[in-house]
C-alpha cells in the first residue's frame, strides 16, 4: 500500500503499537505521527522507527486546528488512524470536563482537516464503553450507545462528530469499538501493566470491590491488525467491534498475573470502588461484522498475557522510571492511598 497515513496519538499504547505494525507490514508506506506527549505519551515506544527516512513525527494536540491543518498541507496525507484520546476512566472523575477537549473537540478538528484534503481513508479508534455495560449476551454495532462513565460519554461524543462528518462532507470514515487491550507499552496505570509491575516488587494489589467485573481482553497485535483490517476494507459510515473474546472478571485476571509471576494471592487487597455504580459490569462484542473483513484475532490469551507479563520483567528499564514520577505516585496516593494507607 502506497500511503502517506497519518497516525494521531501515535506515542502512546496502541498507536505506538500500531506505528511499529503498520511499518512492518507496509514498508513503503511513510508514516507521520502527531502526539501531545501527554503523561501516557513516550517517545520511546518509537525507538524502533524513529530513525526512518520514512517517519515523520510532530508534537501537538488534534483539537489545535493550526498544527493539524499544517501537518495535511505539508504531508499530503492519505490515510488517518486517530488513536488521540483522554483514556483512562479513573482520571475522568478528577476532571470529567478536561477529556472534552481531545474526545470530541479534538476529532471534530481531525475530521474537517482530513475532508478538506480528501483523505481517501480515515478510522476513528473509540472503545467497547460507549455501549455502557450488558449483564448477557453481546453487543452488537447497532445497538444504542449509553455511556456510563465520564470518559466513554467523551469517546461517544466523538464518535457523533465522526457520523456528523460522514453525513455532511462524505468522508470515508469508519469507526472500531475495541475491548480491553493488553500488551508491551501499555502506561502502567491500566490495572494489567499496574498489578504486573507491583507484584514484581511485592507490593499489595488494590483491586476495586470484588473484583468481579467482567472485561473482554484483546491481544494489542491482535487489535492493530484489526484496525488496519477496516482501514482497507471497512465500508465508509459503518462501525466494527473489535474484542477478543476472553472474557474474565478482573479478580481472575489478577490471579492469574500472580501465578506467572510467582507470587501469593495474599497480595491482593479489595478496596472501595471509587467509581461506584458508574462501574461498568460487564463488556462483551459480537465480531462477526469485522469477521467478515476477514479480522479474526489471532493469539492465544494464555501465552499474550505471559508474552505481555515477561515484557514487563525484561523491561523494567522503560517503566520503572515512570512508576517513580512524582506525578506517577501522586496518582497512586490518590485513588489508592486512602484504602492502602502504608502499604501503599
Amino acid at each position: 500500500m502506497n500511503t502517506t497515513i497519518l497516525i494521531t496519538g501515535g506515542a502512546g499504547f496502541i498507536g505506538s503499537n500500531f506505528v511499529n505494525w503498520w511499518a512492518s507490514q507496509h514498508p513503503d508506506s511513510r508514516i507521520v505521527v502527531l502526539d501531545a506527549l501527554t503523561y501516557a505519551g513516550n517517545l520511546a515506544n518509537l525507538a524502533g522507527v524513529w530513525q526512518s527516512p520514512r517517519f515523520r513525527f510532530y508534537p501537538g494536540r488534534i483539537e489545535d486546528p493550526t498544527v493539524v491543518e499544517g501537518i495535511f498541507r505539508c504531508e499530503r496525507i492519505t490515510h488517518v488512524v486517530n488513536f488521540a484520546a483522554e483514556s483512562h476512566n479513573d482520571r475522568s472523575l478528577l476532571d470529567p470536563t478536561g477529556l472534552i477537549a481531545a474526545n470530541v473537540a479534538g476529532v471534530s478538528v481531525l475530521l474537517r482537516s482530513a475532508a478538506a484534503h480528501g483523505v481517501e481513508r480515515f478510522v476513528h479508534v473509540s472503545t467497547d464503553e460507549v455501549y455502557g455495560h450488558i449483564r448477557d449476551g453481546l453487543f452488537s454495532e447497532t445497538d444504542p450507545l449509553q455511556p456510563r462513565t465520564f470518559y466513554s460519554a467523551g469517546k461517544a461524543g466523538g464518535e457523533m462528530q465522526v457520523r456528523a462528518h460522514f453525513i455532511t462532507s462524505g468522508l470515508p470514515v469508519m469507526v472500531t469499538r475495541g475491548s480491553n487491550t493488553f500488551g508491551p507499552y501499555q502506561f502502567p496505570e491500566k490495572i494489567m501493566p499496574f498489578f504486573i509491575t507491583r507484584a514484581l516488587d511485592h507490593r499489595p494489589l488494590p483491586l476495586y470491590g470484588d473484583g468481579s467485573q467482567v472485561r473482554d481482553w484483546l491481544y494489542v497485535e491482535d487489535h492493530c491488525e484489526g484496525i488496519a483490517t477496516v482501514l482497507e476494507r471497512g465500508v465508509p459510515g459503518e462501525a466494527y467491534n473489535l474484542g477478543g473474546g476472553n472474557e474474565l472478571t478482573n479478580a481472575s485476571l489478577t490471579k492469574r498475573i500472580l501465578r506467572l509471576l510467582d507470587r501469593s494471592d495474599d497480595l491482593i487487597r479489595n478496596i472501595p470502588d471509587p467509581r461506584g455504580a458508574s462501574h461498568d459490569a460487564r463488556y462483551a462484542l459480537d465480531c462477526r461484522k469485522a469477521a467478515g473483513l476477514g479480522w479474526r484475532p489471532r493469539q492465544d490469551f494464555d501465552a499474550a498475557l505471559a508474552t505481555t507479563v515477561r515484557w514487563y520483567v525484561e523491561h523494567q528499564d522503560w517503566w520503572r522510571p515512570i512508576v517513580a514520577s512524582e506525578p506517577f505516585q501522586a496518582y497512586v496516593r490518590r485513588f489508592y492511598g486512602p484504602a492502602l494507607g502504608s502499604e501503599l
